[in-house]
C-alpha cells in the first residue's frame, strides 16, 4: 500500500505539473518534486510502524545486508513493492482518464544517468542510516527532503528505487522511463546500495565500539 501510493503521487504529480506548465518543464518538474518529498513524509509517518516504511528494494536490502531485517521476509517486501509499485501507476492513470497500459518511451540513457543514480541511492540510504542513528524521529523529514533535493542535483532525477523505477516503465507520461533504460538505473540504485552500507559501516564503526566499550564497562561493574 506504501509504494502504491508512492507511485501514485510520483506519476499523478507529473501529470498533473506537466498538464498545467504549459510546456514549462522545469515548473512540471518543481510541481512533481514537492509533491513527492511532501507525499513520502506523510507516507513513512503512516506506514512506519507498520512495516518500517520500506517502499523500496533498495532500502529493504540495505537494512538486509546489515543484518537488521529478517533476511526470509525480504523476497515478500520486494514482492510486494514490485505489485504495489504498479498498483500505483494504475492508480494515477485512472485518476487523469489516461489508458491504463502504457509503456513509456522516454528515453534516460549514458552513463551520467547510471551514475546519477549510484549518488541518489547512496545518499538515501545514508540519510536514512545516519538519521536513524541520531534523531530516528526525524528520518520521515530528512528522506522527504533528501528526495526533494535530489530531483534537482541528479541528473537523473533521483529515482533511487528498483520498484518505482521498474513501475515507471509502464507510464508512458512526464515520469515515465523506456524499459530501454531501466537496467542502467537499477543498476546504480544496487550499486549505490552496496556502495553506501559498506560506508556508512566504516563511518559510523567507532561510534558503534565506543557504545560496545561503554557496555562491558558496565557488564564488569555489576
Amino acid at each position: 500500500m506504501g509504494t502504491a501510493l508512492l507511485l501514485a503521487v510520483v506519476v499523478g504529480s507529473g501529470i498533473m505539473g506537466q498538464r498545467l506548465a504549459a510546456g514549462n518543464v522545469a515548473i512540471a518538474l518543481l510541481g512533481n518534486t514537492i509533491a513527492t518529498g511532501a507525499g513520502l513524509v506523510v507516507l513513512i509517518h503512516i506506514f512506519g510502524p507498520v512495516s518500517g516504511a520500506h517502499f523500496n528494494p533498495a532500502v529493504t536490502l540495505a537494512f538486509a545486508m546489515r543484518g537488521e531485517a529478517d533476511r526470509r521476509s525480504v523476497p515478500v517486501y520486494i514482492v510486494a513493492q514490485l505489485v504495489g509499485a504498479v498498483l500505483g501507476v494504475w492508480t494515477a492513470h485512472a485518476m487523469f482518464a489516461e489508458p491504463m497500459l502504457q509503456v513509456s518511451v522516454k528515453l534516460r540513457g549514458g552513463p551520467a544517468q547510471g551514475f546519477s543514480e549510484l549518488i541518489a541511492t547512496f545518499g538515501l540510504i545514508g540519510t536514512i542510516f545516519g538519521t536513524q542513528r541520531s534523531r530516528p524521529e526525524f528520518t520521515p523529514v530528512a528522506v522527504g527532503l533528501y528526495i526533494t533535493s535530489a530531483y534537482w542535483f541528479t541528473a537523473s532525477t533521483s529515482f533511487a528505487n528498483p520498484a518505482v523505477t521498474i513501475a515507471r516503465c509502464l507510464s508512458d507520461t512526464f515520469a515515465g522511463i523506456s524499459p530501454v533504460s531501466a537496467p542502467l538505473f537499477i543498476i546504480g540504485q544496487l550499486a549505490g546500495t552496496v556502495a553506501a552500507v559498506s560506508f556508512f559501516a566504516w563511518l559510523f564503526r567507532e561510534d558503534v565500539q565506543d557504545d560496545q566499550r561503554i557496555s562491558d564497562h558496565h557488564l564488569s561493574q555489576s
